[in-house]
């Protein structure tokens, strides 16, 4: 880990290895809902979607339910590269990843992350021929953890301006190589 503090006193923490998955599994536990973005698109995409994470796996993957006659998993057999772009609920802690996807149909693992509401979108549930799963390799990522993010953290800023004092919650931000 290299941390460095700007004039501002937010850390910069570069992670590398066990260090950069343990942060990117942190952040995500905190949601798991993000903005999906692969790097191609045919007609009638718009390249971003909302996808919730089922599951990280020891190795740092991150693993998704979706349907293989959908744009996206179209788009992916065309260029595997893709974008996650997750927000806390606090809006506070905001991580992007850059990785590489893959998509398979395996039941056992369909069956390891299917979830009751999955029904909704699948009509013969998990054994729906359509159903697919996502695995994302994380290659590289970046996180901005404000702690107290949105109004509070401004507000803070500004009192602790003005009574020239330390912030009590550093903010931190970091390049992650997984």
């Amino acid at each position: 880990m290299n941390s460095q503090h700007d004039s501002a006193g937010i850390a910069h923490d570069d992670l590398d290895g066990l260090d950069a998955r343990e942060k990117i599994r942190e952040l995500i536990n905190n949601t798991s809902n993000c903005f999906f973005v692969t790097r191609t698109s045919y007609p009638g995409s718009t390249n971003a979607r909302p996808m919730a994470v089922q599951e990280i796996d020891n190795e740092g993957n991150l693993w998704f339910i979706s349907s293989s006659d959908t744009h996206k998993d179209r788009e992916l057999q065309n260029n595997p590269e893709v974008y996650l772009y997750f927000q806390s609920s606090s809006g506070g802690e905001f991580l992007e990843v850059l990785g590489r996807a893959s998509i398979s149909q395996d039941q056992q693992r369909i069956e390891q992350l299917w979830k009751p509401e999955f029904n909704a979108w699948f009509e013969m549930g998990k054994e729906d021929p359509k159903v697919s799963v996502i695995k994302v390799a994380p290659r590289e990522g970046h996180y901005w953890d404000t702690e107290h993010g949105g109004v509070a953290a401004g507000v803070r800023s500004i009192l602790n301006n003005f009574f020239l004092q330390k912030p009590e919650h550093a903010a931190s931000e970091g390049h992650l190589r997984p």
